[in-house]
């Protein structure tokens, strides 16, 4: 694979550059094995829309062709978009309390899983597997509760692990 240079410049950030090592959906850590691509998770419903509306250059144009996206410029998000029909998110402001946003991918983990699908590999790959893999108790507790297939058990859990790449329509 030809190693290629991304130039981010968007709402969130200026001149940030990174190399992609790695061919597109290939060679990921053998611990993260995600269900969905990251055009599949925009096109089921995901943040209620809000997320990736300024950033569409950086990633493949196909990813957004049935993206459920909320109008430019709308604020807030809308849940009605999300693939369970509600609200399963924490604000940015949350994130950042918490610490989980590395400079590097300002909008949290599913900016960091779209850029290493693209092939982009980095040093904040192993905290965020393992925040991935930490996903997987949620997994546990819509199988222990809900019947094979009742979409409706817990909507707001699946929405979550949607946001995670975690195929809650299979559950």
């Amino acid at each position: 694979m030809k190693r290629r240079i991304v130039r981010v410049n968007d709402r969130m950030q200026r001149d940030y550059r990174y190399e992609l090592t790695e061919p597109a959906g290939e060679n990921f850590d053998p611990r993260f094995k995600p269900e969905l691509t990251p055009g599949q998770m925009l096109a089921l419903g995901v943040f209620g829309g809000r997320y990736m509306r300024d950033c569409r250059d950086e990633f493949p144009a196909d990813w957004f062709a049935t993206a459920r996206l909320h109008p430019p410029g709308a604020p807030g998000h809308d849940k009605r978009l999300n693939c369970f029909g509600v609200d399963a998110s924490q604000s940015l402001a949350v994130w950042r309390a918490k610490g989980w946003i590395h400079p590097q991918d300002p909008r949290g983990w599913f900016q960091w899983y779209c850029r290493y699908y693209m092939g982009r590999r980095s040093e904040d790959d192993d905290r965020q597997i393992r925040r991935w893999l930490a996903m997987r108790r949620h997994v546990t507790q819509i199988q222990a509760n809900c019947a094979p297939g009742d979409l409706a058990c817990r909507k707001r859990q699946r929405q979550a692990v949607l946001h995670w790449a975690y195929d809650a329509r299979q559950l």
